[in-house]
């Protein structure tokens, strides 16, 4: 019974460290994974960046009116003035239809003073 048990012992031992060996190899590969990705992620802010100063770079307003300009006869835009702008007073909103009043309430004072409390 004892070297049953010192047997069953040996190979729970030698199955705990496959089992610790697998796994060592397996974190292994998932922190290679992770740091992959990171260096993805920092390479496509990197790009994003890029991208972001690209756009920055050809929306300048010389460089758009300049296009404006040449292509003036095939789009017809015209260049934007102040006097273009309007207010928001000249904005005209739809008026509000509200119900009409069917049941009216009495506001007459409680005890003879205008809010109801006594004087």
């Amino acid at each position: 019974m004892r070297s049953l048990i010192l047997v069953l012992s040996a190979f729970a031992v030698v199955g705990l460290g496959f089992w610790a060996y697998r796994e060592n190899y397996r974190t292994q590969a998932e922190l290679s994974e992770v740091r992959r990705l990171q260096a993805e992620i920092g390479e496509m802010r990197e790009a994003l960046s890029v991208l972001n100063a690209e756009w920055a770079y050809l929306n300048r307003p010389d460089r758009l009116r300049e296009l404006a300009d040449i292509n003036f006869g095939r789009l017809g835009l015209l260049p934007l003035e102040p006097r273009q702008f309007g207010t928001v007073a000249a904005v005209s909103y739809p008026a509000v239809a509200l119900p009409p009043i069917t049941e009216p309430v009495d506001t007459i004072a409680l005890n003879g003073t205008p809010n109801g409390t006594d004087p």
